[in-house]
């Protein structure tokens, strides 16, 4: 029991020697049986013993592209860091909703403004006058008008109306599909044209408010009936006639503004035999439609696709 301690004693203290004198013969001698260990690879970093890390001994700028946070795979060949490159989009990749409605604003303000203006003082005459003769024949014009055949009326009208609009979507994809910029042109201000008109429609039938012939004690009376489905203006010849106008200016041949007002005059017809209007709402309604559907057209046509935006004829031929 006393000679295993004393080896153990002997273990310990030849093991505080080599570590003292890591030199001494007797410890080169014990560690001859010990396994080596590995030697270092030779690229590793290594902090030599006795010697001082100082991060002075470094290269300049070694922990800069760390610090910007900056992909080192990113240097180039002389180890400078690419300045960042900010990407400004052009001007054609705005949103198109943003583009729509900052255009449909500015023909909002300048259709508001159109009836002021100097040049068109002779057309405010003649929609006015005629609009101011037939309200006071309202009454008696729709006397003569008969009670029968309203379903007719009613489906010439529908059939008419989607013809027109059906003939007009289909020349727009034609275009989009076909890469025919007359057509695509065609197709984008026909749905300009019905969005003017629709803002333009709104408002008046809100202030109007007018009774239609089968409605209250029958005169037609104003702001009796306020909602966007009155009598004042007429919504089916506005929009139709505003239709027929942008087609007539964007192809001014005689038989294609024949059937593109002929659609709209047998629409405006019809909606009036059918007593869902009186004379004076269809006319003020296709005069509008005519002046809006006019002013989309020369507002944004292109010269070079049709011989009428160089003109500018302000009426149906």
């Amino acid at each position: 029991m006393d000679q295993r301690r004393n080896d153990v004693y002997k273990i310990l203290l030849l093991a505080l020697v080599c570590t003292l004198f890591p030199d001494s013969a007797r410890c080169e001698t014990e560690s001859e049986a010990l396994p080596s260990l590995p030697s270092p690879a030779e690229n590793t970093f290594q902090i030599l013993a006795g010697r001082r890390f100082d991060l002075s001994t470094l290269p300049s700028k070694t922990f800069e592209r760390d610090a910007k946070g900056e992909d080192p795979a990113a240097q180039d060949a002389t180890g400078s860091s690419p300045q960042p490159q900010i990407l400004t989009p052009a001007p054609d990749q705005q949103g198109l909703v943003m583009r729509s409605l900052k255009r449909t604003w500015k023909d909002q303000k300048e259709l508001y403004r159109a009836p002021f203006k100097p040049s068109n003082l002779k057309w405010d005459a003649l929609v006015l006058g005629g609009t101011a003769a037939l309200l006071a024949s309202d009454r008696n014009i729709e006397k003569h008008i008969g009670n029968a055949h309203h379903a007719f009326y009613q489906v010439t009208s529908d059939v008419a109306i989607a013809g027109l609009g059906t003939t007009l979507g289909g020349v727009w994809i034609w275009g989009i599909k076909g890469d025919h910029p007359h057509a695509k042109e065609t197709g984008a201000l026909e749905l300009e044209t019905l969005v003017n008109t629709f803002l333009i429609y709104t408002p008046m039938q809100l202030l109007a408010a007018r009774q239609r012939p089968d409605e209250g004690n029958g005169n037609g009376d104003f702001w009796k009936h306020h909602n966007i489905n009155t009598s004042f203006p007429g919504g089916h010849a506005m929009f139709t006639f505003a239709m027929a106008t942008v087609v007539s200016h964007e192809y001014p041949q005689k038989w294609v503004q024949a059937l593109a007002y002929s659609a709209a005059t047998i629409v405006t017809v019809t909606r009036f035999m059918a007593r869902d209007h009186w004379s004076s709402d269809m006319f003020a309604g296709a005069a509008l439609g005519i002046g809006i559907g006019a002013h989309v057209f020369h507002a944004h046509c292109n010269p070079d696709l049709s011989d009428s935006c160089k003109h500018h004829v302000r009426w149906i031929f």
